[in-house]
């Protein structure tokens, strides 16, 4: 009775996001000067409670003041950053600690929260040819910075101008598309060598029927370390650089050693390009060895792009590693070999402003080393060969925001839906198998904020009993509130509800669930399995407009809800739940990144549970919504 309580309770506070989505930014109302994702509250009217699609509430007095009180404090911190610099160039070492731990501030973004169409910015250019494509690059630090920044840019190899221009959708003498720039633009932004990007566009001085499109791109640092403690004494340690040699390539180097005796254990050697010659193809190729597991994996892909695209690819795994067996509680090895090879076709429908796409898929694995298996035990360990086909329609579309998940980064969000069905066949190593499922995902903004939602159905028959066998549906809801503006602060609420139950399951590996990163309850440490599970995490952000020594506090509390177990009714399986509160620090004059500290404890039907009461991390998540259609999938059941 606890935990259904509980459950019902937060489900009824996902009712005002039911609304219907749509795929354009919230209503702007220019008369009361309001931004869009905004909502001005008075103190007296938050406590009340106010759904998130009342009317906007904003007084150009109350605007003015809380404008003044901002740039009062920002004049009082760079008043204490000049009075600090100014005393210590005055002797060398004091001088020294300052360049290593300032940096030069940033422009503040932090005080809009808007969403922003950046297709409109473009459009009185709208059907106007392309002249000239200027490219115009800016290191990844001030040039007149410090010595650690000036350092920090002689080392950086710039991006080659070729590499940016291989990654533009368009060329001279094509007509301007707003969307296609603003889809060009996320490209870019995607890239791990690229801090940000814009694009102007000016008239041609010579030609009035021609634009000139600069496109001006900030390089991000990329050479990074990396390390990680493993059981029984492994150790990792890697160095990796994002864009070696300006090309735009990654390649990463790990080396393995036994941190109990020193022992080596091998090199694992990566290399990925993100667009191939241009032609938009992905290809990665990793080999190496980690003392017991070793791997070989190459793949060549091109995705979904525009509207009207096409998908291609193919690739090769022959893996060696360890999988932790559920029904077992321990680690076994594995080796197996795969392939696979898709493709697809998409075409852009005007009439339904959609694309419809069509995908198929063939792949196969084999099994050299494995744990026991039978035709109802360990299904993941067969040898298979399967092939699916998609059927269904999309469309995508692309906002700008901010302070979501950062501070004042830029943020991008996608809205639209795709719908597919999958069916398909499969050859098991113990009989022969039909698949069918469908999916349905959908996002917008609505007055309530963005909600995303989604779900996916899946099951194979056997054709040999006409049996419907290892069934699962996934349910996926993802919302946040647009940002509330009380007095002088910045408040978001966050709901996130997933839902999965499988049924006709088999035995064994994979045939079970867990709570994991992604699905699971924040600090708990409880090993759990079950058939069936859902999980509800709210957490509410408060952006805070104090800046002590300039640093940005953003203060959060979060509460995660879970239930785990093997009966078909939800509420009688296992009951836990995690609620805690947290601090997020950035300071934007400091070389370091975002640092966050999570307090928290979890409690479960017999009490306090297992957790870890202190989480402390750097940087915070960045959730991506996409719904462009990819190779066909059997539903995930893990």
């Amino acid at each position: 009775m606890f935990s259904r309580c509980c459950i019902g309770l937060l489900l009824l506070s996902l009712l005002p996001a039911f609304l219907p989505a749509r795929e354009t930014a919230p209503r702007i109302d220019l008369r009361h000067g309001v931004r869009p994702d905004t909502i001005r509250l008075k103190a007296e009217d938050l406590k009340l409670g106010l759904p998130c699609d009342s009317v906007y509430l904003k007084r150009r007095d109350s605007l003015r003041r809380n404008d003044s009180l901002r740039r009062q404090a920002e004049q009082r911190n760079q008043r204490l950053y000049d009075s600090i610099r100014s005393k210590t160039t005055r002797r060398a070492v004091p001088r020294l600690l300052y360049r290593m731990l300032f940096v030069n501030p940033v422009l503040d973004t932090t005080a809009n929260g808007r969403v922003l169409d950046e297709s409109r910015q473009f459009e009185r250019y709208s059907g106007r040819r392309i002249g000239e494509v200027v490219i115009a690059q800016d290191p990844v630090f001030t040039p007149d910075g410090n010595w650690l920044e000036r350092t920090g840019n002689k080392l950086h190899v710039m991006t080659r101008e070729r590499v940016l221009r291989r990654d533009l959708l368009f060329e001279p003498g094509d007509t301007i598309a707003p969307e296609l720039l603003v889809r060009n633009l996320q490209l870019l932004r995607s890239r791990a060598y690229i801090s940000d990007a814009t694009m102007e566009l000016t008239p041609d001085s010579l030609d009035s029927t021609r634009v000139v499109v600069t496109l001006r791109s900030r390089d991000n640092w990329t050479i990074s370390a990396d390390a990680a403690l493993h059981g029984e004494g492994r150790t990792m340690i890697g160095l990796s650089d994002a864009n070696i040699f300006g090309s735009g390539n990654r390649l990463s180097v790990a080396t393995n050693f036994s941190r109990n005796d020193f022992g080596y254990g091998g090199n694992v050697v990566s290399y990925d390009i993100p667009n191939f010659l241009g032609s938009f193809y992905k290809a990665n190729f990793s080999a190496g060895r980690d003392f017991y597991n070793s791997e070989l994996r190459i793949g060549v892909g091109k995705e979904f792009i525009l509207p009207t695209d096409y998908e291609l690819g193919i690739a090769y795994n022959n893996v060696k590693a360890k999988y932790y067996l559920v029904d077992r509680d321990t680690s076994d090895l594995a080796k197996s070999k795969r392939f696979d090879v898709w493709a697809g076709r998409s075409r852009y429908i005007r009439s339904i402003r959609s694309s419809v796409f069509l995908t198929a898929r063939y792949g196969f694995a084999r099994y050299s080393l494995r744990p026991d298996v039978t035709k109802t035990y360990n299904p993941a360990f067969h040898d298979t060969d399967d092939v699916l086909v998609g059927l269904g329609l999309y469309r995508e579309k692309f906002y700008t925001t901010n302070m979501i998940y950062g501070f004042g980064t830029r943020e991008y969000l996608a809205t639209g839906y795709k719908a597919e069905l999958v069916g398909g066949y499969s050859w098991r190593e113990f009989g022969e198998d039909m698949y069918m499922g469908l999916s349905y995902k959908a996002g917008g903004f609505t007055r309530a904020g963005y909600l995303m939602g989604g779900f996916s159905l899946g099951s194979f028959i056997d054709l040999a009993t006409g049996q419907w066998t290892q069934s699962a549906v996934d349910v996926n809801l993802r919302w946040f509130s647009p940002l509330f503006v009380w007095k002088r602060s910045h408040i978001r609420q966050f709901l996130s509800l997933n839902y999965t139950q499988g049924w006709n399951r088999l035995e064994g590996s994979d045939e079970v669930l867990r709570f994991t990163a992604q699905d699971g309850l924040s600090l708990l440490k409880e090993d759990l399995v079950g058939t069936n599970r859902m999980v509800l995490n709210t957490e509410t952000v408060f952006f805070t407009p104090y800046q002590p020594l300039g640093f940005r506090i953003a203060l959060f509390g979060f509460a995660d809800f879970g239930l785990l177990g093997r009966d078909a009714n939800i509420f009688k399986n296992n009951f836990y739940t995690t609620f805690g509160l947290g601090v997020r620090l950035r300071n934007e004059r400091l070389v370091f990144s975002t640092i966050q500290l999570r307090l928290g404890v979890a409690l479960g039907k017999g009490g306090w549970a297992d957790c870890r009461y202190f989480q402390a991390s750097n940087g915070t998540r960045m959730e991506q919504y996409r719904y462009l259609p990819s190779r066909p999938e059997i539903v995930r059941f893990r």
